[in-house]
């Protein structure tokens, strides 16, 4: 299971919705309604919290062998630019307290789900070191 592939289908099931029954708020006159609907809440409540449980997450190889940790989670447009997606994982790799560390990007279809682990299939820290090191945007 790869992580974060249904978050875009839900997103563009309700943008697809005309207003049906069961939505947080009643439709505006040509604008999709604000909220949840009824039958998207147990995919929010069965979902993934950035927060809660994938920053600072520890991210291992499919040898279980730790690799580094969740430091960001980038987000883009969708390929037809209508809706946000959670496209790259910010990975911390290496150092010791921060000192040391290099933060590399990568594409969040690369990991993988098992069980409530993040997994990143083929890759070793001296792979990851090897990747030209993410630095944010002036």
């Amino acid at each position: 299971m790869y992580l974060l592939s249904g978050v875009a289908a839900a997103q563009q099931s309700r943008s697809d919705s005309s207003g049906a029954s069961g939505t947080a708020s009643p439709p505006v006159a040509g604008k999709a309604p604000l909220g949840v609907a009824v039958v998207e809440m147990d995919a929010v409540v069965h979902g993934w919290s950035a927060k809660k449980d994938l920053l600072d997450k520890t991210v291992t190889n499919d040898q279980k062998e730790k690799i580094g940790k969740i430091e960001d989670m980038i987000v883009t447009r969708s390929a037809d630019a209508k809706l946000p997606v959670a496209s790259f994982a910010i990975i911390g790799v290496g150092g010791f307290l921060g000192i040391a560390k290099n933060d590399v990007a990568i594409p969040m279809e690369q990991i993988k789900l098992e069980g409530r682990q993040l997994v990143l299939p083929g890759a070793t820290k001296a792979a990851l070191k090897a990747l030209p090191p993410f630095v944010y945007a002036q």
